[in-house]
């Protein structure tokens, strides 16, 4: 299952690489850049990376599979909602999937690594929920341009949906998902769509919700911070961001569910929303967000996986183990 129309590719291919990086020196070369040097690739199933060096510092080529296809052109979406909050794409071909960014400088992770910091995360939680308020208007637009829709109304079919893929499930395999948890799931489908309802109702609009925001997918400028690698986003309720987020805070920091400073985090995310609901609401909210939220991450886990890439194995129980984590302790 696929939400965009970006055909499959063989990455190896000598006339597909040759194709790319001519498309990659001509939109250089628009702006008077030009490659010095041999790319250096990283590639995972769902996407190929080149590392691109040019006479004026490196730049970064990205082709999306299929189920990931819609980020390039979110990205350009991005960078034309919230133009001091994302990396402005050089070109994207959204037909095929494609994007060329500049260099973002360390990543959030790295600067981190060199000293420690938890109020950063502090400090650039707002921005992330300024840029959510900024594109809910536009989510339709979003949804036009195939990101995939994960809207609360529509989560409890696809979540139906998701638990008849047994190949998608490993349903019986090693590492896969056992029958008793698979038929624990499929009890549970009525009160998963009574969450659901319940956190519809909370009327917040939907927005782009980046279902990754770990410290390796923020950039960190002199001027701010820049959100990047959006390939898992959908449109969906905004608060859900704060399961990947805080469950990677709490795993870097060898911090307890009931740590303050989690609190803390979530608080200064959900300040963004208090002049238009109270605390407790949106406390509330972001709890039924986070719980729903698990189903959003294994539904982006199907879609970047739809590839025939041997590589995929490793990383299929994802899938399974995302679903799992429906019944799990939420960060906080």
């Amino acid at each position: 299952m696929t939400e965009t129309s970006t055909p499959r590719t063989d990455w190896a291919d000598p006339h597909w690489q040759a194709t790319a990086l001519e498309w990659v020196a001509d939109r250089l070369g628009r702006s008077g850049r030009r490659v010095t040097g041999p790319v250096e690739p990283r590639v995972r199933p769902w996407s190929l990376v080149w590392r691109v060096p040019t006479d004026s510092g490196d730049v970064w080529f990205k082709a999306n599979n299929p189920g990931t296809g819609h980020e390039a052109g979110l990205l350009a979406e991005l960078a034309r909602l919230t133009p001091d909050r994302v990396l402005h794409p050089i070109a994207v071909d959204t037909g095929r999937g494609w994007s060329l960014l500049p260099d973002g400088g360390p990543s959030l992770r790295d600067t981190l690594a060199a000293e420690p910091d938890l109020s950063r995360w502090e400090r650039l939680l707002p921005g992330y929920a300024a840029l959510q308020l900024t594109v809910a208007p536009h989510a339709q637009r979003l949804l036009a341009l195939g990101v995939p829709d994960h809207r609360p109304a529509g989560l409890p079919e696809r979540f139906e949906v998701l638990l008849d893929d047994e190949e998608a499930l490993l349903l019986g395999a090693e590492n896969g998902m056992d029958p008793e948890l698979h038929q624990r799931l499929r009890a549970y489908r009525g009160e998963f769509e009574a969450l659901c309802g319940r956190l519809a109702d909370f009327g917040m609009p939907a927005s782009i919700q980046h279902d990754d925001l770990h410290d390796g997918n923020v950039f960190v400028a002199a001027d701010g911070y820049r959100f990047f690698d959006w390939g898992d986003a959908s449109v969906a309720h905004p608060f859900g961001t704060l399961l990947v987020t805080l469950r990677s805070v709490a795993y870097a920091g060898e911090l307890s569910a009931d740590d303050p400073a989690l609190l803390r985090l979530r608080d200064a995310y959900l300040e963004a929303w208090t002049d238009r609901y109270d605390r407790a609401a949106l406390r509330e909210a972001a709890e039924l967000a986070m719980r729903v939220t698990t189903v959003s991450r294994a539904l982006s886990w199907q879609r970047a996986l739809v590839t025939p890439d041997p590589a995929r194995a490793e990383y299929a129980e994802a899938v399974p183990g995302w679903l799992g984590e429906l019944f799990a302790p939420l960060p906080v």
